[in-house]
């Protein structure tokens, strides 16, 4: 399960399972990156 993903920005994003690593990742390029949108599979195969 991969639970980790640290974004090119520098932030790192924790979660507690994948589900959430996602929800945070999402919430975080919303807040950040506004126009960047990546979906369920390309924020776990950037994870780890």
């Amino acid at each position: 399960m991969k639970t980790h993903l640290n974004c090119p920005c520098g932030e790192a994003i924790t979660g507690e399972d994948e589900d959430d690593l996602v929800e945070k990742a999402q919430a975080h390029l919303s807040e950040v990156h506004p126009g960047r949108d990546y979906d369920r599979d390309a924020i776990l195969f950037m994870a780890y």
